[in-house]
């Protein structure tokens, strides 16, 4: 119950999860009723509605630009690998061969950020929709009219009618952790998914040799937006759960239906609101989501039992061991590493929003207020960013005490720190602040704080704090923020200089 009440609790500045689930809704609906009209068939429609929910839901570029940019280049990665999954269906060793291939080649092409992203999901999907509907090389010319009638209706609501990125520019995600060889992340990752994936085939065809597929789905989507061992294997256990809750749900709600299209489309509607509105906060509730959907889209095929929604869960079961297996024994990322190099990222970004509020309370003429709102919404992903790191140290059944500790601390502090942030940018946008020589003694030692943190040089020129200088009272709320900042960065030193297994002081 806790879990659903987190789910609706969940921050939503300006709404803007609300609105990206609505527009969601409005350009699948969009694309299928176009798809539909078209006269196309049923697998048709399915694909391209697939193919909507993924340009909606994969493509996060940090400009309207670069994400059109992006949406146009998919189906040069999807038509290729629809066609190839298409015709290898009676050469099932090409076929399984071709499907790793894919994986390896998608996932290696995160390394490029978000568009290599959103390309590489958008090609492995192709290749497991083609499975899932069994799609045939005679059916190829009107799948490719599907996909491209979908995107650009899909396209026309996120760029035309609704483009809410054009009022609210959303933070740019960060960059791949860097690295060079099979020291960076995203080559070990690909590695990672290939060798997860590989298994998932051989033992998913001998539990199912017709639904081998979603067990390759299950570990291929536990490897998307993790970075370390940890964040992996905490994500297969919840795709797990959320897949065994929609499974539950599917016997309740799907099957009974029997496949009717009206009240399947509605629920499928609802599906998809669901998946976009959770997969922020509740990685488990958007499986949920996309369980149940599944089961709605089966029995419009015709092709829901029970039994059918078993061997869903056997298979996701699989493709969950294989991705455990994978990130224990394959090039292993530990969750030291990875959350160590966010944090880092995180702090860089708290030194530039202070640098930049103190330009502007000093009356800088040359800052420019957008700047550290940038800073401020960068600050955010990153510190989203730790919170998904840390999330497998500070899980219930983390068996590891002094971790869990440590890494609760940490998050509690930067908390401080991004609470401490957000309240100087407040004061720095208020045009009645006014200089005081203080604030730059104090933005000097929070600089001094946070490059101990992350093992740089300050650089800012350090004055003591001056006696009988003159004190403005509009530079008081500043002052409090930034001593308060000073004081959780100072408080970061003990956790984060602490060997990973050992307790802290005092405990």
């Amino acid at each position: 119950m806790s879990t659903v009440k987190r789910m609706f609790v969940a921050p939503d500045p300006g709404l803007l999860r609300l609105r990206v689930s609505l527009r969601a809704v409005l350009g699948v609906g969009l694309a299928v009723t176009a798809a539909e009209l078209a006269g196309f068939s049923l697998t048709a429609s399915i694909t391209g509605g697939l193919a909507a929910l993924l340009a909606l839901f994969t493509v996060a570029d940090p400009t309207v630009r670069r994400q059109a940019v992006t949406t146009a280049l998919l189906p040069a990665a999807g038509f290729p690998v629809l066609a190839l999954a298409a015709s290898l269906h009676a050469v099932p060793l090409a076929r399984d061969a071709a499907f790793v291939a894919v994986v390896f080649a998608g996932v290696y092409a995160r390394r490029w950020g978000a568009r290599g992203h959103a390309l590489g999901i958008f090609a492995f999907m192709m290749f497991f929709v083609t499975q899932f509907l069994h799609a045939l090389p005679a059916q190829l010319p009107e799948l490719y009219a599907a996909v491209a009638l979908a995107l650009a209706a899909s396209s026309t609501v996120r760029f035309g009618l609704w483009c809410i990125e054009r009022r609210t520019p959303p933070a740019a995600q960060p960059a791949p952790l860097d690295g060079r060889g099979l020291s960076r992340p995203s080559t070990r990752q690909a590695f990672q998914a290939t060798a997860a994936c590989a298994f998932a085939v051989v033992v998913g065809q001998l539990v199912s040799g017709d639904r081998w597929y979603w067990a390759v789905g299950t570990a291929w989507w536990i490897f998307v937006n993790t970075a370390s061992r940890g964040e992996t294997l905490v994500r297969g256990f919840r795709r797990v759960l959320g897949t065994v809750v929609g499974i539950a749900a599917g016997l309740l709600i799907a099957v009974p239906l029997h496949g009717a299209p009206a009240p399947t489309a509605a629920l499928v509607a609802v599906c998809v609101f669901g998946i976009f509105y959770t997969a922020a906060p509740s990685y488990s509730w958007m499986m949920f989501f996309v369980t149940v959907m599944a089961g709605l889209l089966y029995g419009l095929l015709g092709v829901l039992h029970p039994g059918l929604l078993g061997l869903r869960f056997l298979e996701t079961a699989v493709g969950a061991l294989g991705a455990a297996l994978a990130v224990l024994v394959v090039l292993p990322i530990t969750t030291h590493r990875a959350t160590d190099a966010w944090i880092k990222r995180a702090l860089g970004r708290v030194h530039v929003c202070t640098t930049e509020a103190a330009r502007r309370l000093a009356g800088d003429p040359a800052a420019d207020p957008a700047l550290l709102q940038q800073a401020l919404g960068d600050l955010e992903v990153l510190l989203a960013r730790v919170r998904m790191a840390l999330a497998p140290l500070v899980h219930p059944l983390s068996p590891q005490r002094s971790r869990k500790q440590r890494a609760r601390q940490v998050l509690a502090l930067l908390d401080d720190c991004a609470r401490e942030i957000r309240g100087l940018a407040a004061v720095a946008a208020d045009p009645v602040a006014s200089h005081d020589a203080r604030l730059t003694a104090a933005c000097a030692r929070v600089e001094t704080a946070v490059a101990a943190l992350v093992g740089t040089e300050a650089t800012m020129a350090h004055h003591p704090e001056p006696e009988a200088a003159p004190h403005h009272s509009a530079a008081e709320p500043a002052l409090a923020h930034l001593h308060a900042l000073e004081r959780a960065l100072v408080a970061l030193a003990a956790p984060l200089r602490t060997a990973p297994r050992s307790p802290l002081a005092g405990t």
